[in-house]
């Protein structure tokens, strides 16, 4: 009786202590697990022009509504742009209705019936470029009337002002023309596809279906043909830019602060040479600014500010050994390598040029962690701003006086404070915390009801000597008696970083497979980022080689803990991630009892050039290298359980490389599951349509009953279907 009496008593405590579970819903459906988002706004900072616009009409006189996006001009804030009914293209491409509004007199102008893309303000504000239907159009406001800048543009064949697939995936911009300083001349890019090869991919509707096919070179492929023209804006002609032609990139173009100046980027197609050539705008000639040359490749990045004394440019290199800040002046007579060390810096955050300093973000004191330092333009003193082993990212205002600093590590959400530079008699730089604006009560709260495990950092030594960072997310509940499951969540591709010191590393979807009763691990290996250049190169020639034998050499390094099923250790991915899980089932079939690859590249002979070559070369120069390293090839080793999902209309990574993988697998007569999305592309999400929920349940429930033992849930049954008549 009087246990019974305790046990009742206690009830209520347990049912106070009780943690609610993740569901699914929580985190695809219900945004629980959402943070609290907070603006970067500063007193001083110039407010954008208030719009009214109730009562406004389109030109059919129906109530516009709000736009889905406005800019701006800051030299002619009465005019905005209006967008409206924007469709996305590809990754970093979508095409709007535009329309021009006038604060004042309320009129709006609609310069096309078409939609268009990448709509501009001139430097003064009174003009317009855009691109339309891959021709580059001027417009000017006052005069109410467009120009066509070039007219060859055709579907598939001349594209001006805007990149070509394979430019704006793995090059990272669209928009492909550039206003001058003061807006006397546009230079722009002309794209030749005419010899690229098509790529056609059915989307599935309820008629017919349809053919989209569009141009794709892949690895070994030939190119689209790249030209530079220097538009005058008051004459109305232009000039080449000239450079040596053949197979080469031009990555960027950029202008100096003179009006007269820009430097176009040249690169061979092995990406291991850059140029920066000085040009004329008015004449297109040009002469040798910079060359740097790699034995594996050079990086191009946005990392490039040509500074408004006119004499000097700053930029982030590699070249030796670490990604580091250099200060050269245009005339080639300084050059300066303003920050030093076995570490690198991940972020410029801002140049102050009226007192000659650089505020940048460097992955210290650890590779995972961020902090953000300061530095003269001599690299004589530098000073850390943000301390500790934790991940910083911090916004600044216009004249750099003060900053925003977005604090979070691997378990912790976000504190938000606003600091204050400060410079004290010995002209040492240190920031000063001035408020502190958020720290994330509520999602903390959502934390601690869910019974949010902590993830810990933990180092894998590999089969070579190297000791590669990891984290690990143990089950709920965790028992050091039992044993449990192991599934490896990887991307690993050249460059990236998964194992890193901030929140939301460790997803909500890991935390609730830990509460499943899975251990959750992340390991980065070789050729990740933020470890110096040998680390991340040393895949070249070789990608996926080094890798899985890292991730291999984890698996069973973690099989040798008392607390791991070794029986059931799993690997999951998407991309360059899918990639290596079907390395892991494959390559790794003595380790890996289970895998999913969602939207994996199987083979680097299907992916484009750029990417592929950059690391890879030519199939026709390194066939070894990609057929050693290929999925594909190696179907006849499963001995484990297999997932593989794709989007059929994936513009990146093809439903081909899915397609591929299947019939080895079938060639090889290895069971195995298969998910396929309709029109999804490389994202394969939708809220609407229930295609993310569907997917992530999908995962889970795979996980669950393909991976799971003793010490697990069960997978969730799906809901019973209703008998036809």
């Amino acid at each position: 009786m009087r246990k019974l009496f305790l046990l009742l008593f206690l009830l209520p405590v347990m049912a106070v202590a009780q943690k609610k579970s993740i569901t699914l819903e929580d985190i695809y459906k219900k945004g629980t697990f959402r943070g609290e988002p907070v603006r970067a706004v500063f007193d001083q900072t110039a407010k954008e022009p208030e719009l009214k616009l109730d009562g406004l009409k389109d030109e059919n006189g129906k109530a516009f509504g709000q736009p889905e996006d406005v800019i701006t001009s800051a030299a002619n804030p009465v005019v905005a742009i209006l967008k409206k009914g924007t469709e996305p293209i590809y990754r970093r491409s979508s095409k709007s209705y535009i329309y021009v509004y006038d604060t004042i007199t309320k009129k709006l102008v609609k310069p096309e019936n078409e939609k268009v893309l990448h709509p501009t303000f001139s430097p003064d504000g009174s003009k317009i470029a855009y691109v339309k239907e891959n021709n580059l159009y001027v417009y000017d406001i006052a005069a109410g009337k467009a120009t066509a800048i070039t007219t060859d543009g055709k579907w598939n064949f001349i594209i001006n002002g805007n990149c070509d697939w394979v430019y704006e995936e793995e090059f990272e911009f669209t928009r492909a023309y550039e206003w001058s300083p003061k807006g006397n001349y546009i230079a722009y890019y002309r794209f030749d596809e005419s010899k690229v090869k098509e790529y056609n991919m059915t989307m599935y509707d309820n008629a017919h279906n349809k053919d989209y096919r569009y141009k794709y070179p892949k690895a070994g492929d030939e190119n689209s043909t790249v030209e530079i023209y220097i538009h005058d804006v008051a004459k109305g002609t232009k000039a080449k830019a000239q450079y040596e032609q053949g197979d080469i990139y031009i990555p960027r173009i950029k202008w100096t602060k003179d009006d007269n100046n820009l430097i176009v980027y040249w690169m061979n197609r092995h990406q291991n040479e850059l140029k920066l050539l000085s040009t004329n705008a008015a004449t297109g000639a040009s002469n040798l600014l910079y060359e740097e040359k790699n034995k594996y490749f050079v990086e191009i990045n946005d990392d490039w500010w040509y500074l408004k004394d006119g004499k000097n440019y700053l930029f982030t290199s590699e070249m030796n050994g670490y990604r580091h800040l250099y200060l050269y002046s245009l005339d080639g007579k300084t050059k300066t390598q303003v920050t030093k060390g076995n570490y690198e810096v991940t972020d410029v955050n801002g140049v102050d040029e009226v007192n000659k300093r650089i505020y940048f973000t460097m992955a210290y004191p650890r590779p995972m962690d961020r902090n953000l330092f300061v530095t003269d333009f001599g690299g004589k003193k530098t000073f850390q701003l943000t301390q500790g082993e934790a991940w910083h990212r911090v916004e600044f205002n216009d004249n750099f006086t003060k900053f925003y600093d977005f604090r979070t590590d691997l378990n912790t959400p976000q504190t938000v404070t606003l600091n204050t530079i400060a410079v004290n008699k010995k002209k040492e730089i240190s920031a000063v915390v001035e408020k502190t604006v958020n720290e994330s009560t509520k999602l903390k709260s959502k934390l601690e009801e869910y019974g949010y495990g902590k993830a810990e950092f933990i180092k894998v030594p590999n089969s070579k000597g190297d000791t590669l960072n990891g984290w690990m997310l143990k089950p709920a509940g965790f028992d050091p008696a039992k044993k449990y499951p192991v599934l490896f969540c990887n991307y690993g591709g050249p460059g990236s970083q998964q194992v890193a010191n901030r929140f939301g590393a460790v997803s909500p979807w890991h935390q609730l497979l830990a509460q499943k009763g899975f251990i959750v691990v992340s390991v980065d290996n070789t050729g990740t980022g933020f470890r110096g250049e040998e680390f991340k190169k040393k895949t070249y020639l070789q990608l996926g080689k080094f890798e899985i034998e890292d991730q291999i050499d984890a698996a069973k390094y973690l099989g040798n803990m008392p607390f791991v099923d070794k029986d059931n250790i799993g690997h999951w991915g998407w991309s360059y991630g899918g990639f290596m899980s079907a390395l892991a089932i494959t390559k790794g079939n003595e380790v890996f009892s289970a895998a999913v690859s969602v939207a994996p590249v199987t083979n680097w002979r299907y992916y484009d050039n750029i990417y592929t070559e950059r690391y890879m070369r030519t199939p026709q120069e390194n066939a070894k290298g990609y057929d050693d390293n290929s999925p594909i090839n190696f179907t006849d080793r499963i001995k484990g359980k297999y997932l593989i999902i794709h989007g059929t209309a994936d513009d990146n990574v093809h439903f081909q490389n899915a397609t591929q993988m299947i019939t080895a697998l079938v060639k090889s007569n290895i069971d195995f599951e298969s998910a396929y999305y309709p029109n999804k592309n490389h994202g394969i999400g939708g809220m609407m349509d229930n295609t993310t929920f569907h997917l992530w349940s999908k995962m889970t429930n795979w996980i669950l009953e393909n991976m799971g033992n003793v010490n697990t849930q069960q997978p969730n049954q799906p809901a019973k279907q209703p008998k036809g008549f």
